[in-house]
């Protein structure tokens, strides 16, 4: 009797997870914006207590936050990490000193984060310290709907509240070079702001990519998630149409062909969140591009054995050689 009613057990089970697998694909198609949220993962903030308005906490104490109106009626959250050279002299600053400092020759790198958590992420801190170690300006934002932002998250806006920060960063540096780098999802976003900034004749200074996808679709195709479902009859229809039913496209695939910049691909083997083929399958589009004939298109591969995955190739000891080598100049602190 017990071996009858353990038998019973497993087979309600299994089959209350049968109805469960084959109830999700037509969740999601009769509602689609879950699909969106699963993308965007805004709603997911880790670490979750972190203060926003405190930069200090990470370890960051030479950075300003600040808020900016892309539109009337919402804000976004700001950081502006100095070179850390001026940390000292960025003790107890307003607003208007960081501001100043813009006017410096230190470059700029506008960094565009991908999905869930903030700006203050563990990992994208751990980037703004390397980067400023290196004698950059860090300007890094939570999208709309992302963080301590105003607003519901999509394509266009994010692509909108990037191009927003860009400009106001390109009124206030004249000359100096002002370079834009996207992280997993914020590739997409990157090269939707490089191509709008190609199209009206004004391209930045340089495009870093770091763990890129070529599109949406695929990348969905291709995320751990998927791996359940990803060889069901119907996969695109109930998964894939879903997410172009929500106009989210992140097509970076075509974009390369509309961008006329130099072009800078970071991607780890081991990369499980963006397959590393993804990353290699845009720089051969990327390098084919008549757009980009004539300028720098670099491929850069971490091995598996770094174990750098999906978040950490700012551990790599050679990110600084690599960066000069691209962009063809001694970092600004090695110029000091």
């Amino acid at each position: 009797d017990c071996r009858l009613s353990l038998v019973d057990k497993l087979k309600r089970i299994v089959l209350w997870l049968l109805v469960v697998y084959v109830s999700i694909p037509f969740i999601i198609k009769l509602c689609p914006s879950i699909q969106a949220k699963l993308i965007f993962l805004n709603f997911v903030r880790m670490p979750y207590f972190i203060d926003l308005k405190r930069p200090l906490d990470q370890g960051l104490n030479h950075t300003h936050n600040f808020y900016m109106e892309p539109e009337a009626g919402f804000k976004i959250g700001v950081w502006h990490t100095v070179p850390d050279h001026m940390w000292r002299e960025a003790q107890g600053k307003e607003g208007d000193w960081f501001d100043s400092t813009l006017s410096s020759s230190h470059p700029v790198i506008l960094y565009l984060h991908g999905n869930a958590g903030t700006r203050g992420g563990d990992h994208r801190v751990q980037l703004y310290k390397v980067l400023s170690s290196l004698g950059y300006h860090v300007v890094t934002f939570d999208y709309r709907g992302w963080g301590d932002s105003d607003g519901s998250p999509s394509e266009g806006g994010m692509t909108s509240d990037a191009l927003f920060i860009y400009d106001w960063l390109k009124r206030r540096l004249d000359k100096t070079p002002l370079y834009i780098w996207g992280h997993s999802l914020g590739t997409g976003v990157a090269t939707n702001l490089v191509r709008r900034l190609c199209d009206r004749g004004s391209p930045p200074d340089a495009l870093i990519l770091e763990s890129p996808f070529t599109n949406i679709r695929e990348e969905a195709k291709s995320h751990p998630f998927s791996m359940v479902y990803r060889y069901l009859p119907g996969f695109d229809w109930f998964f894939l149409d879903a997410i172009t039913a929500n106009n989210i496209r992140f097509a970076s695939d075509e974009n390369v062909h509309h961008i006329s910049c130099p072009v800078l691909i970071l991607h780890a083997e081991d990369d499980s969140v963006v397959p590393f083929h993804l990353g290699k399958k845009l720089y051969n589009m990327a390098s084919q591009s008549k757009s980009l004939s004539g300028q720098k298109v670099h491929f850069v591969p971490f091995p598996s054995s770094l174990a750098y995955k999906h978040k950490f190739i700012y551990r790599s000891p050679e990110l600084p050689n690599i960066l000069s080598d691209f962009l063809g100049v001694a970092h600004p602190n090695a110029q000091r």
